[in-house]
């Protein structure tokens, strides 16, 4: 290939030469051929790549069409079913949505309904008329502990960080959220202005904890108190781990950190912030509790909750034996699954660890029944959750109220570039890039943001008022049903059997699949 490479230039420059002597018009050619050749005999020389070294000039091709091979596959080669970690009917019924398009299909569904996991709902012969269901249903989060309840949404946008995402998406977030009366999480990144618009605000405390930390990133409660007390912040959530990368910490990488960032998070400028993997202000179950009961007097007596992605099942039996023996709790949880999606992540985190959402909300749910907390406590999840039939179908598993980031994304313009983590997001959604950032209108996406998540709700009440359902506290685990192979169906109700309610208090009544992680955990250490 070499010797191909040094005949096409010494051929090149000889035709070159001979078209210049004869018209001097020709010399417009040394323009694109002499970078050409100068490429040619610089791959061939270099020693770094060695397809270049080896196939000079025509090496770089293949580069090229790597650094494509994502559009490529998405607009050319991907059926609808097909694209990962959403295919296109996924990000189709959100675009549509968001711009009040017509969302109906055609021709019937593309999904094999032989497929194993295939899920649908039981519908009823005495369906209920979609006038007669509230489309809007508000979920109290308080415990019996809790001053301020907080009526949610049924559907709210998850955890996302002012410089994951750009200021412009985070303003069109929380001025959606504000038109839509559902809340706007803050993601680990602090408490920034753009999330003060007039939205609903879920403050998001993760490990380093920003906006409320010391110069030695330690917890500061004077700091948390001049800001958890403001009107817009509903609740708050100390975030112990999320799916896209649990016990790993967040990561925001420098090139994202601007002068605005780092003020905002209380960090220092020039390099990379990643968050502890473990929290510092608590190391026990029984701690932690304490730091509940800090957090709930330092707000004003707001809901106090927790973010998870479950990993070790004893670790958070743990923190259900230490609200039983305190007798303080959690006025919600989060359970984040393993699905989860985030700006930059390890790819063996993602791909590896963590559980799964619809195992992790199942174990949840039947953990807080067992111990005979779950009145006390509502359960919102995150991982995946796009469409009615998303909602329905975790709260069927156990979820009171979900939670959306990808979606909500989408809602903003997202393309699913997969560029997040590169500070090169061509929608200005995942970028510091203020040449990028400049393309999304917040004033326009906030109107998507909104009815997105108007539209999705209703899509949920209207599928549960096919299955005889008006409200989302009656849906249970037998409303879904889902094929385990070609020849079997079980609902989730014989998929994920509910523990009895106080199961959990005695170990003589634990459940045998329970019983060895049930021992394990101890309201003294994790």
């Amino acid at each position: 290939m070499r010797k191909v490479f040094i005949i096409f230039a010494i051929t090149s420059l000889s035709i070159i030469g001979i078209l210049m002597f004869v018209n001097l018009k020709f010399s417009f050619l040394l323009l694109i051929f002499i970078p050409l050749i100068i490429m040619g005999f610089y791959d061939m020389f270099q020693s770094k790549k060695s397809i270049r070294r080896n196939f000079p000039l025509l090496g770089r091709m293949r580069y090229l069409l790597e650094s494509i091979g994502p559009e490529i596959r998405q607009y050319f080669v991907e059926t609808d079913t097909d694209g990962k970690p959403f295919n296109r009917l996924q990000r189709s019924i959100v675009y549509q949505r968001s711009k009040k398009e017509n969302d109906t299909m055609p021709f019937g569904t593309q999904l094999d309904v032989y497929d194993e996991g295939y899920e649908w709902i039981n519908h009823s012969i005495r369906a209920i008329s979609f006038s007669n269901v509230n489309d809007n249903p508000r979920v109290k989060i308080g415990s019996s502990q809790c001053e301020k309840p907080y009526d949610a949404s049924l559907f709210n946008i998850s955890a996302m960080s002012f410089g994951s995402l750009s200021k412009n998406a985070i303003l069109a977030l929380n001025n959606g959220a504000k038109m839509g009366k559902f809340y706007h999480n803050t993601g680990e990144g602090g408490l920034s202005p753009y999330h003060l618009q007039g939205g609903d605000v879920v403050w998001n405390i993760g490990t380093g904890y920003f906006s409320c930390r010391d110069e030695d990133g330690t917890f500061s409660y004077h700091k948390y108190v001049e800001r958890a007390t403001l009107d817009n912040v509903k609740m708050i959530e100390i975030k112990f781990s999320q799916g896209a990368k649990p016990g790993h910490g967040g990561i925001l990488p420098k090139e994202k950190v601007t002068d605005e960032i780092a003020a905002i998070r209380l960090v220092s400028k020039g390099k990379d912030i990643v968050s502890p993997p473990t929290h510092s202000a608590f190391t026990t179950p029984l701690e932690l509790m304490d730091f509940v009961k800090l957090l709930r007097k330092g707000s004003g007596g707001k809901p106090i909750g927790m973010k998870i992605c479950i990993g070790n099942k004893s670790e958070f039996l743990a923190i259900c034996k230490a609200m039983v023996e305190t007798k303080t709790y959690l006025d919600f949880i989060t359970v984040d699954g393993g699905e989860g999606g985030t700006g930059a992540a390890p790819q063996e985190y993602s791909d590896h660890v963590g559980m799964p959402l619809r195992e992790a909300l199942a174990f949840v749910y039947d953990a807080l029944n067992g111990f005979g907390i779950k009145d006390q406590i509502k359960i919102i999840c995150s991982g995946k959750v796009i469409t009615g039939f998303d909602i329905v179908k975790n709260l069927s598993i156990g979820a009171d109220l979900c939670n959306s980031a990808r979606g909500m994304m989408f809602a903003l313009g997202c393309i699913q570039a997969l560029e997040c983590h590169a500070n090169t997001c061509p929608t200005g959604v995942a970028t510091q890039d203020p040449n990028l950032m400049k393309g999304l209108v917040p004033e326009e996406k906030s109107i998507r943001v909104a009815r997105f998540q108007k539209e999705t709700v209703k899509s949920a009440m209207d599928l549960m008022a096919s299955a005889g359902i008006d409200h989302p506290d009656k849906v249970g685990r037998s409303v879904v049903s889902m094929r385990i192979n070609r020849t079997k169906i079980q609902t989730f109700e014989e998929t994920y059997p509910e523990l009895k309610v106080g199961s959990l208090l005695d170990g003589s009544t634990v459940p045998n699949e329970f019983f060895r992680d049930w021992k394990k955990a101890s309201a003294q250490n994790f």
